[in-house]
């Protein structure tokens, strides 16, 4: 098997095992009999199970990013832009939440991701404030505020969803219409220029 290959096994196979038994239930010597190598074939891709873990939960949140901003390009209009982000963190949420939540709890491997993740969420936050300004001409300590807040209504949404309160399609929506109409609302209350 290509090297590449064998490396996304070993990780998903980690996923596997975290979604199925719990986060203590991996180990190098677990991996390395549930795929069908040695030991040593796992430590010379990882070289510790904290740099397995934090390399798949790295994996997960790549994937996420690279996702939506495909989507955020794709894009034809802000309300099409927290439309699709929003459905695609939540499709995450509910498909692949219980497995990043079991990842962050390692305080560990939380530690060495935190770089990484504060990276990821400022540049998000970045894309954000500058696509609420150009729609809703926000002075950019509002829209900052405003892209802060209303991430909470996203971040609460997909909670729901993982407990199988909401569905996707109504949480959503849901959201769409929050955020956009939180930010109508304050474009409106704010007096004119001039």
């Amino acid at each position: 098997m290509a090297p590449e290959a064998r490396r996304e096994q070993i990780l998903d196979e980690a996923a596997r095992l975290i979604l199925d038994e719990g986060l203590y239930a991996v180990s190098m010597e677990r991996l390395a009999r549930d795929v069908g190598i040695s030991k040593g074939l796992v430590y010379n891709y990882f070289p510790a199970r904290d740099a397995l873990l934090t390399a798949l939960l790295s994996r997960e949140q790549a994937e996420l990013r690279d996702r939506g901003m495909a989507s955020a390009l794709q894009a034809e209009s802000y309300v099409d832009l927290i439309r699709q982000t929003t459905r695609l963190y939540l499709e995450q949420t509910r498909d692949r939440g219980a497995l990043i939540a079991a990842l962050l709890s390692d305080p560990s491997v939380a530690k060495l991701m935190e770089k990484e993740s504060r990276g990821d969420r400022d540049r998000t936050t970045r894309y954000f404030v500058r696509a609420t300004r150009n729609a809703y001409d926000l002075p950019l300590p509002l829209a900052i505020a405003a892209v802060e807040l209303l991430s909470a209504v996203t971040d609460r949404a997909g909670k729901l969803v993982a407990e199988g309160h909401i569905d996707v399609d109504s949480a959503s929506e849901l959201c769409v219409e929050l955020i956009t109409g939180g930010l109508a609302g304050l474009n409106r209350d704010r007096p004119l220029k001039g």
